[in-house]
């Protein structure tokens, strides 16, 4: 992951409780006509010695290469060979894109796997360069890895999706995303918009881990918590890494991005240790960017369950339509200070992957939490400004807090679009914040 930038000092809530509840394969013959293509089954286990004995391969290039596989340096280029050379083996089409940072020439590998439709293409990606102060193995080992992993599973499973199947791995992603907002700018308007989606795995085996998923595009989020959910594993949406890595470049051009992280250097805290294990008020990763990030500084039961939800997520989200499904929650969970007895403040929610109108009966679920609930008016303000009353202030109303689902007649607005619950302290003495709210569609 890039360096950090000025962290905020607040960590995003939860979700709305009740709504947001090294061996090379053997040669797989890629699907063609007159083949019968494997079912669509449920996605494979990766093997976590397989991620692992790519890891101790990244390891021994970095050791044999100055300590490092950084951009520009020879340890980069063997580990693009590497992974390349595993992926030709496999039956993927691979290409090598070169560009050029700081005077050196850096590459991003592409793989594609054949068939699916090419107007709708899933890709998953992770950054394979390292630090120059060492091999990388978490950052970013460990999601190039599992991605790998997950590539050569689908070769043997002679995965046939109905979308077009890409893998990525990214150079100089440390320098700034170097690697992959050249790729992204480089693609045609009409070969952007081919892109499904994008699935960015950057570190995680983090050796004190937490269990982080992407918010940005609301069906993959959700096919990841629903995995985690099935494991009965809490997860938390990622806000260190947010901007950071390679899912910006693909976000900032209107791709559906999402991904998973398991914590760099922000500390545990004692309520996320009680959930997840691990140590309190110790870092996710306390090698991060540093000569320690060795094949040590992995936790083996972060890896393996987050390279099965990549698998996971591959499997499910290249079948079929990605067309959110009835009872989807689209939600904002990032608190809005409300100003004492003064202007009205708005919490934003994307819309995305809706065909029509709104419903008749448009679920808006609102925490707002407050000492006075009788000095808030709340409205609903649909893509178009329109706005929707959903509470007016009143003066006998002392209780606390506004924890509940209104439902509006919302049917003559497009679904697709940017809603916002706006919310306005219209008496003095009482403060509160928007907690997190969410429609379901």
């Amino acid at each position: 992951m890039s360096p950090a930038r000025p962290r905020s000092l607040s960590v995003a809530a939860l979700a709305v409780a009740a709504l947001l509840a090294a061996a090379a394969p053997a040669v797989q013959a890629a699907p063609t006509a007159g083949t019968a293509p494997a079912v669509l089954a449920a996605a494979p286990d990766i093997p976590l010695a397989d991620v692992k004995a790519h890891l101790t391969q990244l390891q021994s290039i970095a050791t044999a290469n100055g300590g490092n596989r950084a951009h520009g340096r020879a340890g980069y280029k063997a580990s693009v060979d590497y992974v390349k050379a595993k992926l030709d083996a496999a039956g993927y089409t691979t290409a090598l894109q070169q560009f050029t940072s700081g005077g050196a020439t850096g590459y991003n590998l592409i793989a594609d796997w054949p068939g699916g439709d090419p107007n709708q293409v899933l890709m998953a990606g992770s950054h394979l360069d390292s630090v120059t102060s060492g091999a990388g193995i978490n950052d970013n080992g460990s999601g190039s890895a599992a991605v790998l992993e997950t590539a050569l599973a689908v070769s043997r499973a002679r995965l046939a999706p109905d979308k077009h199947l890409r893998f990525a791995w990214w150079g100089a992603e440390e320098l700034g995303l170097v690697g992959s907002k050249y790729y992204v700018n480089n693609l045609a308007a009409a070969e952007r918009s081919k892109l499904a989606g994008y699935l960015n795995f950057d570190m995680i085996g983090s050796p004190n881990p937490g269990y982080f998923v992407y918010d940005d595009d609301p069906v993959i989020e959700q096919t990841f918590k629903d995995y985690y959910a099935g494991l009965s594993i809490p997860t938390e949406i990622e806000t260190e890494g947010d901007g950071r890595s390679d899912h910006a470049p693909f976000k900032n051009a209107g791709v559906p991005v999402g991904g998973l992280f398991s914590g760099a250097d922000y500390t545990k805290t004692s309520a996320q240790a009680q959930k997840w294990g691990g140590t309190a008020g110790q870092a996710f990763d306390r090698c991060y960017h540093s000569s320690c990030d060795t094949t040590a500084n992995i936790n083996d039961t972060a890896l393996d369950r987050n390279s099965d939800a990549i698998a996971h997520a591959v499997w499910t989200l290249s079948a079929g339509t990605t067309t959110p499904p009835a009872g989807t929650v689209f939600s904002n969970t990032a608190d809005v200070a409300v100003p004492d007895n003064g202007a009205a403040v708005t919490s934003p929610v994307s819309v995305t992957g809706r065909t029509g109108n709104a419903p008749s009966a448009l679920k808006v679920a609102v925490d707002i939490k407050h000492t006075y609930r009788g000095d808030l008016v709340v409205d609903l303000l649909a893509p178009d400004g329109t706005a929707y009353r959903l509470k007016n202030s009143s003066g006998s109303d002392s209780a606390d807090n506004v924890i509940t689902t209104y439902t509006v007649n919302a049917s003559s607005e497009t679904a697709n679009g940017t809603w916002k619950l706006q919310v306005r302290d219209v008496a003095a003495q009482d403060t509160g914040y928007i907690d997190s709210w969410g429609l379901t569609f």
